[in-house]
């Protein structure tokens, strides 16, 4: 998608460590038409799936399948990574490692909110090794959901997360893929698809 490869030119800022700072307009601050021109780009590509629920996880997910669950008219289901008192009943829980933050997280969606009859595309913002979609896989096959599909914003093409799911037989759709991206001089390269 050419409008997210230009604005992650013009605005990210390429870190140390394989990070990529987008909080300008993708995790912190929110550029909504962006998030709505990425909506409809994964309405285009899952047009032939019978997706009846988004999934995602906490935090920086949950606004872009928001967005996106408009163009599908379906509701959108968040992993949260805390217990908190307003949790109540059975869940569905997995363990996720998270590249940014180095460490792993209990993550948990309520039983109520996911069954064998949905169809699910999976949300989010970043995949690097792809910890948290693997994790959001494993909530939906314990609830017998089928996997619809991966819709990510920026895919990391130089980490193994794509590929590996890929290998899987899963579906990801990438809207951005860095194949390569330099600290020391800002420069991003993208893959073309």
């Amino acid at each position: 998608m050419k409008l997210l490869e230009e604005r992650i030119r013009k605005d990210g800022v390429v870190k140390e460590g394989n990070i990529l700072k987008v909080d300008s307009f993708l995790n912190h601050q929110m550029d909504v038409a962006l998030f709505n021109a990425m909506g409809e780009e994964w309405k285009r590509l899952f047009a032939d799936r019978p997706i009846n629920k988004i999934l995602t996880i906490e935090a920086s997910g949950i606004a872009i399948a928001a967005i996106v669950a408009q163009h599908f008219n379906v509701p959108v289901v968040f992993a949260k990574k805390a217990q908190s008192v307003n949790l109540d009943g059975e869940m569905y829980t997995t363990k996720i490692e998270s590249f940014t933050h180095k460490r792993t997280y209990d993550v948990i969606v309520s039983k109520k909110f996911l069954s064998s009859e949905d169809h699910i595309l999976v949300i989010d913002d970043f995949l690097a090794n792809g910890c948290a979609v693997d994790g959001l896989i494993d909530l939906i096959q314990s609830a017998g959901a089928t996997v619809e599909g991966v819709g990510i914003a920026i895919e990391k093409g130089f980490q193994t997360g794509g590929k590996v799911l890929r290998d899987k037989g899963i579906r990801v759709e990438s809207l951005a893929i860095i194949e390569s991206m330099d600290a020391s001089t800002g420069e991003i390269v993208f893959r073309e698809q």
